[in-house]
């Protein structure tokens, strides 16, 4: 009897197993001929790094066509529509066991702008300047002119605080910072401890009004002494 039990479900087990052998084995050749729901692409799902971002620009460069094969779908060719989205710094695209898809997305994160002499970009911290340009000039935002080095993090922190006075910024000899003031002033700062320098003149300004003076040039390079002329 014990036998007999044993040898029943021997067959049974074996039975089981060849049915899910053939399920699996057809799931695998429909997915390979891009027949049936598996492979099909079921949703296209972005994740970005930011919230409340307009993502219209972003879901457009990752749209595709209803019904569109999962396997067949070229992960590289869609990085690169991402990556050409104004405003993306990298993305990764993923292709989930489930039929979805997944696009990870950083954003640049811009804290100032740029200006051709015409035209004002959105300006990153890392110096990236988005190909998005506009007429007119954004409102509290430092402005700057000319190469930027690849982090102005630090430059744009610290003259956040005398936005009132600044013109624009511009990078001297891919080592130091000139301010230009509305008034015509050029603020020539040192190569190290810039921050210091400014705070520093604005202190100066609050007691001395040097910004409102009939100057041209307010020479900081020195930590010693400041030139004026």
């Amino acid at each position: 009897m014990l036998c007999m039990r044993r040898s029943i479900w021997f067959w049974i087990c074996f039975i089981a197993a060849i049915i899910l052998a053939i399920y699996f084995a057809s799931r695998i050749i429909m997915t390979g001929l891009g027949r049936g729901s598996v492979a099909q692409l079921h949703k296209t799902s972005i994740v970005a790094d930011i919230e409340n971002k307009d993502m219209t620009a972003l879901s457009a460069a990752a749209s595709l066509p209803k019904n569109t094969s999962f396997y067949s779908i070229n992960l590289d060719e869609m990085n690169n529509n991402i990556l050409a989205v104004p405003g993306i710094k990298n993305s990764a695209v993923r292709r989930m066991p489930n039929g979805n898809l997944v696009i990870h997305t950083a954003f640049h994160h811009f804290v100032a702008a740029w200006t051709d002499g015409e035209n004002y970009f959105p300006l990153s911290d890392d110096g990236t300047i988005a190909n998005k340009p506009s007429s007119e000039r954004p409102e509290s935002a430092v402005l700057f002119r000319g190469p930027v080095p690849d982090d102005i993090s630090e430059i744009t922190n610290a003259a956040n605080d005398m936005m009132a006075d600044i013109d624009y910024i511009e990078w001297i000899e891919n080592r130091r910072w000139n301010i230009h003031t509305n008034g015509g002033i050029t603020i020539k700062l040192p190569e190290d401890n810039f921050a210091s320098a400014i705070a520093g003149l604005i202190t100066l300004n609050k007691s001395h009004n040097i910004l409102g003076r009939a100057i041209t040039v307010i020479d900081m390079r020195d930590s010693a002494r400041i030139l004026v002329r």
